[in-house]
């Protein structure tokens, strides 16, 4: 930190405050002189440390600063109070903005002018605080400051946040009768809130109408519809009015202009829009105006997916030649290169970045792996990770194509070994990588090792995919048996993905092999049919199940009580629930959760809590789930003159809890609602069964 001087003048201290770049050594320098003697701060060192304490890690230190100033009753402009306002805005410190701007005589000895008065209803724009932005806006009505061009502005930005867009027309029209011009400002505003709501056709009206009322829109509005166009997929309209603005004679297209509309044409990437890109490109140039390095990225980009190579050449050769050249521009080159198998050039490329004052990040090395393994130099790529593995500098992308690139060149032991090295630098595996080493294991018959991954893979909560699913009929058809826990595991992940049909397959391939399937994998495909509505397809094969020899338990129950409240089927629920209590299971706190939930959703509260009644004079205890679940039913507004219901059964467990007290199940079956009901649930399920 820089030295003070003895003798400290404000333009001394100015000078020095402006040579520091760090703001927090600014804020040491500022404080030092806060106590240096015979130096007291004026508004301007106020106006010049108080502007850069925008950042949120340093919004703290402006109370203190404003509280330095009314404590040295220092006499400030109205725009130092402006700069405090603005610092809390951006920050979502409304209440401490608006302290300020009540205070403004007090602590700044200034008066707000419309400056401020517009600033403070901005700050309830921003924090998207409507009401207190309409009451405010009385107040500053009642007041002696007149509403100005900037105020109306606010208000139709309040309008279109607030997606009523008629009310913004409506003040534009009261603008225009009432003597109020407004600028290209006041409709971009308009003209942006309907695009990004997708409301295309009325921005183009209002972008019309600004001519026919005498206003030329200005490059914003202009840029606005573009956008606008071009991110709806509506490339030819976007042309349509870049057109107009070109033939304009009062208005030319700016930098952000020509970049909406390159960006917009290059992402297409088909060649022909690539090559309208480019026209727009050469247009830009021959305007005079030069391209930044992302302008040029975009162009490159593009240049690359469509294939054309002369220009992709040309324009690289031009951004190094005017060193516009980045990270992004190295990766995208590298690649483009890897992509017609030049990879001596891409490998010298690589190396030129540091060069280039470019440093490798974790694409660049993805992008170099992928490309060299595609071209069949998969050594070359391994050394390259093994580099750059300490780094950190890679990612999952960088890993995938290289194990598979080992699987298929029958390196496998090398590829499981990347598998753990994944693991050890944090990278998540991923199905994609575990189906490539077992299809290597299965391409050399070691059907054993192959088993052995899939588990791995399982149990690390990567979900078996189709693909899976070849790898292991292939498996089967080179004769290799799986166990009922690799099968089970196999059909979890396929009910997972929502592949119930291959699913289905493949409990047929079971059953087919003279295989028994247990209570677990029951449960796991009653769940598959379950969550894709499938009942019938699910209470088939509960109905099966002691045809097997198989016993259901509580997760079928539950599972199937579960499916029918899913679908609404709130009898065959309790004909389920019939069956648990029938066969002398004992319902635990899950099944109660189901059964709550499952009413709770139908809207069948006063049974909701007889159910809860009967789970605590069962001795089961309530868990958070429960206590969720009926607080969302209570608090819903469809639910009325619940509250109480909620309160007694609280009271209950609450009287159960402290005092040790069960109360007695049959004496809730015996109330006739509830006897009726369970005799409806033994009915029907004996209907449903037989």
């Amino acid at each position: 930190m820089a030295e003070l001087p003895a003798h400290l003048s404000a333009k001394n201290l100015l000078k020095l405050l402006k040579s520091q770049k760090n703001t927090k050594t600014a804020l040491s320098l500022f404080d030092s002189a806060t106590h240096h003697p015979n130096y007291t701060h004026t508004p301007i060192i106020y106006h010049h440390i108080l502007r850069r304490l925008i950042d949120p890690k340093l919004v703290n230190h402006v109370t203190r600063k404003v509280d330095l100033i009314q404590t040295q009753k220092c006499s400030c402009s109205e725009d130092i109070a402006l700069t405090v306002i603005n610092v809390y805005a951006k920050n979502s410190m409304v209440e401490q903005a608006l302290n300020v701007f009540k205070e403004m005589p007090q602590i700044f000895w200034c008066q707000p002018g419309v400056r401020s008065y517009n600033t403070m209803l901005n700050c309830y724009a921003l924090s998207n605080q409507w009401d207190k932005a309409e009451s405010f806006y009385n107040y500053f009505q009642e007041s002696e400051i007149m509403p100005n061009l900037e105020t109306y502005n606010i208000l139709i930005k309040i309008s279109c946040r607030k997606r009523q867009f008629d009310q913004a027309n409506k003040l534009l029209d009261w603008m225009w009768s009432h003597g109020v011009r407004p600028d290209g400002y006041s409709y971009g505003t308009l003209i942006n809130g309907l695009v990004k709501c997708g409301n295309l056709l009325d921005a183009l009206k209002v972008f019309d109408e600004m001519s026919e009322r005498g206003l030329i829109p200005d490059v914003t509005c202009y840029n606005i519809l573009i956008d606008g166009y071009i991110k709806s997929g509506l490339v030819d309209e976007a042309k349509e009015i870049f057109q107009r603005l070109i033939t304009d004679s009062e208005v030319y297209p700016s930098v952000v202009t020509y970049n909406v509309m390159i960006n917009g044409l290059s992402k297409c990437g088909y060649s022909g829009n690539v090559a309208e890109a480019s026209m727009v490109y050469d247009a830009m140039i021959e305007s005079g105006l030069q391209p930044d390095t992302v302008m040029c990225n975009v162009m490159l980009n593009g240049y690359c997916k469509a294939g054309m190579t002369e220009q992709f050449f040309n324009l690289w050769e031009f951004m190094r030649k005017e060193d516009l050249v980045s990270t992004i521009s190295f990766n995208i080159f590298i690649r483009g290169l890897l992509e017609n198998g030049k990879v001596d050039e891409a490998l010298s490329t690589w190396e030129l970045m540091s060069k280039s004052h470019c440093n490798s990040d974790s694409t660049t090395y993805g992008v170099l792996i992928h490309g060299l393994c595609r071209n069949g130099h998969v050594n070359k790529a391994l050394s390259i990770l093994k580099s750059a593995e300490d780094g950190g500098r890679l990612d999952f992308y960088a890993y995938t194509p290289l194990i598979n690139a080992l699987c298929n060149n029958g390196r496998l032991s090398e590829a499981v070994g990347l598998l753990g090295e994944m693991a050890r630098h944090g990278h998540t595996l991923t199905s994609y990588t575990f189906n490539a080493v077992i299809n290597g294991y299965i391409g050399e018959s070691k059907m054993e090792k192959a088993i052995t991954i899939f588990k791995e893979m399982v149990s690390m909560g990567c979900l078996p995919t189709p693909v899976t699913y070849i790898h292991v009929k292939e498996m089967l058809e080179k004769g290799f048996e799986l166990d009922v826990v690799s099968y089970s595991l196999l059909i979890d992940g396929l009910c997972r993905s929502g592949k119930i049909s291959k699913a289905l397959q493949l409990w047929g391939q079971i059953l087919g092999e003279g295989l028994t399937p247990d209570v677990i994998m029951h449960n796991i495909i009653i769940n598959g049919l379950c969550s894709v509505g499938r009942l019938d397809n699910a209470v088939q094969l509960f109905s099966n199940m002691r045809c097997m020899d198989c016993m259901p338990n509580h997760t079928t129950y539950n599972t199937l009580m579960e499916g029918f409240y899913k679908i609404g089927d709130c009898d065959m629920a309790a004909a389920i629930w019939a069956c648990i209590l029938k066969i002398g299971l004992h319902p635990d706190i899950i099944s109660y959760n189901i059964i709550l939930h499952g009413l709770c959703s139908s809207h069948r509260i006063s049974d909701c809590m007889g159910f809860l009644h009967h789970a605590i004079s069962s001795g089961v205890i309530p868990s958070v789930v429960t206590w969720n679940i009926l607080v969302r039913a209570v608090t819903s507004k469809r639910v009325t003159s619940v509250v109480a219901i909620f309160n007694r059964v609280q009271s209950i467990s609450a009287f159960g809890a402290n005092h040790g007290t069960v109360l007695d199940a049959t004496g809730y079956r015996q109330s006739s609602t509830v006897s009726n009901l369970f005799l409806h649930l033994e009915h029907t399920v004996a209907q449903y069964l037989t």
